[in-house]
């Protein structure tokens, strides 16, 4: 009889396991199935090959607010939300509430104490010296001075090489190379070439890919699990320490400071300023300028990359479009010489569809956030202090109840208003570029060289992906295209003389 009992406490899981099984009356598809003992990992694991997509199709059927629950015997519960109305709470109504945490630092520790990682007054610093810099009355003429320059010297022959040799092109790559080139001249004055026609391998400019994966990944893995990995130095965990020590690499030789420093305006010069005046001297001052260089190198490279790389590809697939940028850029700038950062304001329709590539594939896809004091959100979800709460920007622009029924079509006019003006949105409905106090400080920037660019290939060239080849998100925290783009050039005989007059 004894047996018996026992095998009838055995079977108790079992049988509550068959009941959750059974028992999906009030679940809707695509919701995961809450476990016991391993809550929903099933169902995240099953679907972290198209994580974004699942995040979005979730939280689309649950009314944009979703609890996930991890294994019991691990802290991963999270609350994941795409509602407007709890970004707009979590990142301007209530900012104070919701710095990025410890949890944050340990996740992106690799990002030291620059500015995203940055809470209070270290990240005040940051964002008061990097807006006075972006600001300067030199800077803009800086920037038209650093793309202009890599466009002829970089972007257009390799294009041309590629274009002649009826080649495959990697455009993806291309737009990181460009980016990463144009971001090391403007923070430190130093320019790699990793864009030219031998297209060198760069540990440093290819470890911003690399990271990306693994830093997602920590999200999901228990912290000891992860930590354990990095002691061991195997799996992802490798990957980032190998990233990490690229970044030194590169960075730390070309940090100047002192006398040695002979811009005096220039955005590290300005930071060696700030860290002597403040008298920062819980790091060293080439510790912080390294930390300094490599979140505005994160910022400059990979925002600007993503959105290109997605603009093109969703322009090959829309005909329509690419014919209204190429009349408005022959209309607006005709055959000037040159286009400031001014006169990048007339293409509006150019700036509507890079909008809607922003909208639909945001760079970074998810933000991380915990709030000091426990808090109840405009959802009706009440949040513990120091609860996980994970915003999915890629789930906000595919919302319908956001964005109406053609949320998921490419139209970018409906960025233009009736007077033919660019329409803005609310930041916490078009949260690209974050929103609130942390909004991105290089916004104009980004937007300024993105039509700079945009347009000088267009304009040139007719791009056309190459069939077969799969395109979609990669399953990271900065939503660049899983397999590159491929594309094929032909030469385009309009607006020809427009580009190679620089």
């Amino acid at each position: 009889m004894e047996y018996f009992h026992y095998q009838y406490i055995l079977l108790v899981p079992l049988l509550v396991y068959l009941y959750r099984l059974a028992d999906r009356r009030g679940k809707k598809p695509p919701e995961p199935t809450d476990w016991p003992l391993i809550g929903m990992l099933p169902r995240v694991i099953l679907n972290f090959h198209r994580v974004h997509d699942y995040i979005t199709s979730v939280l689309t059927v649950c009314g944009g607010t979703y609890m996930f629950r991890g294994p019991c015997f691990f802290n991963i519960d999270m609350l994941f939300t795409s509602d407007p109305a709890n970004i707009h709470h979590v990142f301007s109504r209530n900012f104070s509430n919701y710095p990025k945490g410890p949890e944050f630092r340990k996740i992106f520790d690799i990002l030291g104490d620059g500015i995203f990682g940055a809470d209070f007054e270290l990240w005040e610093i940051h964002r008061k010296t990097t807006l006075a810099q972006l600001t300067h009355a030199d800077f803009n003429a800086q920037l038209e001075r650093a793309v202009w320059h890599k466009v002829e010297t970089g972007l257009l022959p390799v294009l041309d090489h590629f274009c002649a040799e009826g080649k495959d092109l990697d455009l993806q790559d291309v737009f990181q190379r460009f980016t990463f080139d144009n971001i090391c001249k403007i923070v430190l004055d130093y320019d790699p070439c990793s864009l030219c026609l031998d297209m060198p391998d760069l540990p440093c400019e290819k470890a911003f890919s690399v990271a990306a994966e693994p830093l997602l990944h920590r999200h999901v893995i228990p912290q000891r699990i992860w930590k354990l990995l990095r002691w061991l130095n195997v799996g992802s965990e490798r990957k980032l320490l190998e990233c990490s020590r690229a970044f030194s690499e590169f960075i730390y030789p070309r940090i100047v400071t002192g006398e040695e420093q002979k811009n005096e305006g220039s955005l590290l010069r300005a930071f060696e300023d700030v860290y002597k005046q403040k008298n920062m001297n819980g790091r060293s001052l080439r510790d912080f300028l390294k930390d300094t260089s490599l979140n505005l190198m994160f910022a400059g490279r990979d925002t600007t990359s993503t959105c290109l790389t997605w603009l093109f590809w969703l322009v090959a697939r829309h005909p329509a479009s690419e014919r209204k940028i190429l009349e408005e850029v022959e209309a607006e700038l005709g055959k000037k010489k040159e286009w400031s950062a001014q006169e990048s304001h007339k293409l509006v329709y150019l700036h509507g569809a890079l909008c809607e590539s922003l909208r639909l594939f945001p760079p970074v896809a998810l933000e991380h956030k915990a709030p000091v004091r426990a808090d109840n959100l405009p959802s009706g979800h009440h949040l513990p202090r120091d609860a996980k709460l994970i915003i999915s920007f890629y789930s906000v622009g595919r919302m319908e109840s956001v964005w109406g029924k053609d949320c998921l079509e490419f139209k970018p006019e409906r960025w233009i208003s009736g007077s033919g003006k660019i329409k803005h949105e609310a930041s916490y409905k078009f949260p690209a570029f974050n929103a609130g106090p942390r909004t991105c400080l290089g916004k104009e920037m980004a937007f300024v060289q993105m039509k700079m660019v945009a347009a000088a290939i267009i304009c040139d060239y007719q791009v056309q992906l190459v069939e077969g080849h799969p395109v979609s998100p990669r399953d990271s925290v900065i939503l660049q295209a899983k397999h590159g783009l491929k594309v094929k050039l032909s030469r385009r005989n309009m607006c020809a003389s427009l580009t190679h007059a620089f």
